[in-house]
């Protein structure tokens, strides 16, 4: 299928707030899985249910965390602004507001003036076991791995992923780091002509593993390979709402 087809069907359908759509569904599950692989607690149908009605149904005995809520909500804005600025080139100023989006208004994150909601960060941070750049080196390193990604003419699926690699070792942010990689990631197929793709949390163990080995090792096939299951994925969505009997 063509992804001009897709990128359009999209637009169109955030546009008209289709209820049912690609749109509609790709939000629901992008929010849920890419949130629950940093661990939030609400699940798919909370993750409906704050999307379809601002509302959030629960057992009377479990706890919302209203960080984790928020941040859902926030993940819809962040990819309602990514289809906004579709045509634009990727860029210093789209990715920190890609962090701000889905950042903002998240109290114990938002109000410390040291987690620099929008901005690179202040604290040294690290993922796993994987030391990150140092926050006085971030944008220097975010430069230099922007003025590489844009100077490719032709980019593959192969460099998207390759870009989101570096950037999760970078980790520019002090945190949802892996949020707006993984958004970035979503971004630059679907700019680039390329089926776009979420990871899901089912490959949560695939993912961070495929990470590492592709940063620690530089054996890259493992995140490829989840990459590519997870892209095949989406595209039997796109086909289900998109295919030739729709």
């Amino acid at each position: 299928m063509e992804i001009s087809k897709v990128k359009k069907a999209l637009i169109e359908q955030k546009n008209m707030n289709l209820s049912g759509s690609l749109y509609h569904k790709t939000q629901i599950d992008f929010a849920y899985n890419t949130n629950h692989i940093e661990g939030s607690t609400i699940t798919s149908d909370e993750t409906a249910s704050i999307y379809d009605t601002g509302t959030i149904l629960t057992s009377s005995d479990k706890i919302i965390v209203l960080k984790d809520a928020t941040e859902i909500k926030n993940h819809f804005t962040l990819f309602k602004y990514m289809l906004d600025t579709i045509e634009e080139q990727l860029s210093e100023d789209m990715i920190k507001k890609f962090h701000f989006i889905l950042k903002d208004g998240t109290l114990t994150d938002s109000e410390k003036e040291w987690f620099n909601v929008g901005e690179y960060k202040k604290r040294k941070n690290f993922v796993g076991n994987i030391t990150t750049t140092l926050p006085s080196e971030v944008k220097k390193d975010m430069k230099d791995l922007l003025k590489w990604y844009n100077s490719l003419t032709k980019k593959r699926i192969e460099d998207i992923i390759e870009f989101h690699v570096l950037f999760e070792k970078i980790h520019p942010f002090q945190d949802g780091n892996g949020r707006v990689g993984r958004m970035i990631m979503f971004r630059e197929c679907l700019f680039n002509d390329i089926m776009p793709f979420y990871i899901e949390d089912r490959n949560k163990e695939f993912y961070i593993r495929g990470i590492k080995e592709y940063q620690i090792n530089n054996q890259r096939g493992y995140l490829i390979d989840t990459c590519l299951n997870s892209q095949d994925n989406y595209e039997k969505m796109v086909n289900y709402f998109l295919g030739e009997d729709n």
